[in-house]
């Protein structure tokens, strides 16, 4: 299953699926509930922030490019 949308909404999405709040998942990354909350409106995220995010919910962080039409993955 892929899920488009951009990256802000996906980690909405994770929050909301494993019942986190922003301000417990801000103060699991070790920043400000503002902080986060900025970062997701620009949704600007490094890899290794998403990794970290990954991380602070139990959770595994895969990207990748998908080439539909040869069933491939990068």
């Amino acid at each position: 299953m892929i899920i488009i949308g951009t990256m802000a909404k996906k980690i909405e999405m994770l929050l909301i699926e494993l019942d986190i709040p922003k301000k417990e998942l801000a103060s699991r990354l070790g920043t400000t509930q503002s902080n986060l909350s900025s970062k997701l409106k620009r949704d600007n995220f490094s890899e290794k922030e998403l990794q970290d995010i990954a991380s602070a919910c139990g959770v595994t962080f895969k990207g990748s490019f998908i080439i539909e039409d040869k069933e491939k993955e990068i």
